[in-house]
């Protein structure tokens, strides 16, 4: 049975999705979305995320109709705090009246008070099992899985309440626009489908696998004829520097000269993606690009690919040395 609409009286009209986290975290919750769409197709649903989130709503709007941007909250370390913003912020969404609320960033201890106060007519999402405080409704908050894979586990939301899942699948449009900008980049002109590798040393530091290994990596793969491309953001330049000094083969930088649509293009082509776990590792397995991904923080079995045909994961006990990521790269590859 379709909870919402028990509860609500009828289809939602308006819906408010609260996911503000990073692009991995919006990139995983697609299947779910994708779910919510096929279940209300008339509703208007707006993304309520971090400001650079605009960009992906407008990537996908066969699921997502508006963003909304959230100016952060007291112990989410995303952004800063500014109370008045807050303010503006919570007074506007109550002016919405959304039908529906969904709570799709956590286990509710810090979001479920504060996705009550958007002034939703249903709001529903996950709570921390065991503490019904914050279980605000079980017939619309089910226990947060602890051990369930990101992605299954916002389609088992979607589920819990009564909406089919439709499968697991990542996706990642692509715009005539995207082709444009990357064909402005001149470090791509004349690139040979699947001759060449990305290599992407970046992402949060707690999680980065050392440059002198992803060195490594890129120096195997080079001497077996792929061109190497070493990606990441403006930011994430010093880092990519460092890992083409410590290089043998020459290796072309693009940190800093790709935006979402561009880096999804390059990808679509390469043969092989390394990584840390970061965002880019999850474009990769939308695109179906084989990638290797180093895990140091994160587990795999929470965040890594689903197809562990084409995409392999390493964790962090397993990637000491540079072998075993060499290793497992060649052998996708060769596939």
């Amino acid at each position: 049975m379709n909870t919402i609409v028990s509860v609500l009286g009828r289809d939602p009209r308006t819906i408010a999705v609260f996911r503000a986290i990073k692009l991995g975290d919006l990139m995983v919750s697609v299947p779910a979305l994708r779910a919510l769409r096929r279940a209300f197709p008339e509703a208007r649903i707006a993304l309520v995320g971090l400001p650079w989130a605009a960009d992906f709503v407008a990537r996908f709007p066969a699921y997502l109709d508006e963003f909304i941007s959230f100016p952060g909250w007291p112990g989410l370390p995303e952004q800063p705090v500014d109370p008045a913003q807050i303010v503006r912020f919570l007074e506007a969404m109550q002016q919405r009246q959304f039908d529906l609320v969904l709570q799709m960033q956590g286990n509710g201890t810090l979001i479920n008070p504060m996705a009550e106060l958007f002034g939703g007519r249903v709001t529903a999402g996950y709570y921390p099992a065991g503490l019904k405080q914050y279980c605000l409704n079980e017939n619309l908050y089910m226990p947060y899985p602890e051990d369930e894979h990101e992605i299954k586990r916002h389609v088992r939301l979607m589920e819990f309440l009564g909406l089919p899942a439709q499968g697991y699948e990542l996706e990642f449009p692509f715009t005539e626009a995207d082709r444009e900008r990357a064909e402005r980049v001149p470090e791509l002109h004349g690139l040979e489908p699947h001759r060449y590798v990305c290599i992407h040393p970046g992402g949060i530091s707690a999680r980065r696998w050392p440059e002198a290994r992803f060195a490594q990596v890129a120096d195997v793969l080079a001497g077996e004829g792929y061109a190497v491309f070493l990606t990441g953001t403006a930011g994430e330049s010093p880092i990519v520097e460092k890992v083409r000094e410590r290089m043998n083969h020459p290796a072309v930088s693009l940190a800093g000269k790709t935006d979402l649509g561009v880096i999804g293009w390059v990808l679509r082509r390469a043969a092989l993606l390394v990584s840390n776990d970061t965002g880019v590792s999850h474009l990769a397995a939308a695109l179906e690009t084989p990638s290797v991904i180093i895990y140091t923080t994160s587990r795999p079995g929470e965040w890594g690919p689903l197809n562990r045909q084409i995409h392999r994961a390493v964790s962090e006990s397993e990637a000491t040395e540079a072998g075993r990521v060499i290793e497992e790269a060649l052998a996708v590859v060769a596939r």
